[in-house]
């Protein structure tokens, strides 16, 4: 089970939120809505959930087969239901940037793989009814698919 502590910190919305190791980060709300925007929005720490869990699974695979990764970045985008409470993700787009010697067909393939299959974060954003897409590039070059 993870424990997490959430103990407000900054102003009337800014929390700092710790785990059991002591790892902190700063969840608040924009100014606009009466927080300092000292932090994550609480909804964007869905968002840095699925691609630190995609990077994860994206790295795990290209070392089983033995690619030569030396970079990864992941960006993600995200557009919420409009005039909902709650405002649920509705469509997240991830853009995988691999570099280093590593087979494009095999870094398509891997972030397949995670966003499709392994990445938890991205099942649950399915299961809330999210659409996931995603686009690959290796050395900047852009791969169409895997198959």
């Amino acid at each position: 089970m993870a424990i997490m502590e959430a103990e407000r910190t900054i102003g009337e919305y800014g929390m700092t939120i710790t785990d059991e190791k002591g790892h902190q980060m700063i969840i608040d709300i924009p100014v606009d809505q009466g927080g300092n925007g000292s932090g994550f929005r609480p909804m964007q720490t869905v968002l840095a959930a699925f691609s630190g869990c995609s990077s994860a699974d994206v790295v795990s695979i290209l070392k089983k087969q033995r690619q030569d990764l030396k970079g990864l970045k992941i960006h993600v985008d995200g557009h919420r239901e409009a005039g909902k409470e709650p405002s649920l993700w509705e469509k997240v787009h991830a853009k995988f940037e691999i570099s280093g010697e590593v087979d494009p067909l095999k870094g398509y393939r891997a972030a397949e793989l995670s966003v499709m299959k392994y990445c938890s974060v991205a099942e649950t954003l399915r299961r809330a009814g999210a659409t996931i897409s995603f686009e690959v590039y290796v050395n900047g070059k852009k791969v169409e698919s895997s198959n």
